[in-house]
């Protein structure tokens, strides 16, 4: 058994409290970065560590994807030179200690929901999770369930858990993780104090409503079609993040897989990324209002166009996109985020307004240029029509 090391939060403390105190669960509420999944992993460790009797614990959330980006990388980086591959099941996503087996896997495993049982059952973003799942993992547990989610909105935790007396209810902020948070992810979260939703969610932990949602309609499967027309949608970013979908349609459903999602990217580092995905010559429909970086990216090969970008064309985009049935790969983590929290604006009155929240708007657009540009192609202004013409050949064209 190895000694305890970590720096822990009050999250950490008050999960501890509740598995030792009597509780069956533990109902983790609260907004971003307050270590609510980074400190039960670390308690599942701690525990993990010192069994004396052979446990089974799970760790489980949307899909599989969803967990090696998330409770998979921060378990490794809590045990740190710690991790030993050799105790590492790579492909049934186990780790053996001594008296104890961690195991991950996903939500959609059905198989797995009607499996065996457990000792200790840990939910990583349950609001995402369907309640039936819930009750067929929670039912097979013998001892402790652990659950964590944003309140984004109301869902089944708050209506069959809360107020159960054999549950521990544990709220969390930031604010609860200051310790070991860094100045710079501080200042990036109370400067969204503006956005009122955002804030009272993700900022103070507080359940939230999210109206005017632009697309409701969201369904994950594990692959793009093999069939059918392929095309790729580009959300320019620098600051802002580089987004890059592939989308195929196919009557009224539209499959989307997020490619690219990344920050301080220059065309030709754009460039290199797209060469990665054996785009060729595949149409990619790309925000018309940079006719540079337009012209720069067809100049390293790639066959880049403009969509439609006037007048009503952002509403007339997002209904473009919505009269399909909406399709995300489920390994496009950041897509799904943003399609769960794009939403339209309210006014000072209350009223919705066509503008959107920018935060979660980069996969949105490229999704959007790529279904208007394919389905209304060459639909651009003149003045952007004239700004390609003049970068390109060095015409004072007016």
């Amino acid at each position: 058994m190895s000694e305890f090391r970590y720096r822990v939060t009050n999250v950490f403390k008050q999960n501890f409290k509740a598995f030792f105190g009597g509780y069956r669960r533990a109902l983790n509420e609260g907004g971003t970065s307050s270590s609510k999944t980074y400190s039960i992993l670390q308690f599942l460790i701690f525990y993990a560590d010192r069994c004396k009797n052979k446990k089974l614990i799970s760790v489980v959330s949307e899909t599989l994807p969803h967990l090696k980006r998330g409770c998979i990388r921060d378990f490794r980086n809590i045990l740190g030179d710690r991790f030993d591959d050799s105790m590492w099941n790579k492909t049934d996503f186990i780790y053996s200690f001594p008296n104890c087996k961690i195991e991950f896997f996903s939500a959609d495993n059905s198989s797995k929901l009607r499996g065996a049982r457990r000792d200790i059952l840990y939910i990583n973003e349950c609001n995402n999770i369907p309640l039936e799942a819930f009750r067929e993992l929670d039912i097979r547990t013998n001892y402790f369930t652990f659950l964590d989610w944003n309140p984004v909105g109301e869902f089944w935790a708050h209506s069959e858990l809360l107020g159960n007396k054999e549950n521990c209810y544990i709220h969390s902020t930031y604010r609860d993780a200051l310790n070991v948070l860094s100045p710079e992810t501080i200042r990036n979260i109370e400067s969204m104090k503006n956005d009122k939703n955002w804030w009272n969610v993700y900022g103070l932990g507080l359940v939230g409503k999210t109206e005017g949602l632009v697309y409701p309609d969201l369904r994950m499967v594990d692959n793009l079609p093999g069939d059918g027309e392929h095309f790729f949608g580009l959300d320019w970013g620098y600051n802002d993040p580089t987004a890059v979908c592939e989308c195929v349609i196919k009557g009224s459903d539209l499959f989307s897989k997020e490619l690219l999602y990344e920050s301080g990217l220059t065309c030709r580092d754009i460039a290199e990324r797209l060469r990665e995905f054996n785009i060729g010559k595949r149409r990619i429909w790309c925000d018309s209002a940079s006719p540079a970086m337009i012209h720069e990216l067809r100049d390293l090969g790639f066959n880049a166009l403009g969509c439609r970008k006037e007048g009503n064309s952002v509403e007339f985009g997002h209904q473009k996109v919505r009269q399909y049935n909406l399709f995300w790969t489920k390994d496009s983590l950041n897509a799904i985020t943003e399609q769960r929290n794009f939403h339209y604006l309210k006014d000072g009155d209350g009223n919705l307004t066509n503008d959107t929240n920018h935060r979660y708007s980069h996969m949105m657009d490229a999704r959007r240029y790529a279904v208007t540009g394919e389905k209304f192609p060459g639909i651009i202004t003149r003045d952007s029509m004239l700004k390609i013409w003049r970068i390109a050949s060095g015409n004072n064209l007016k």
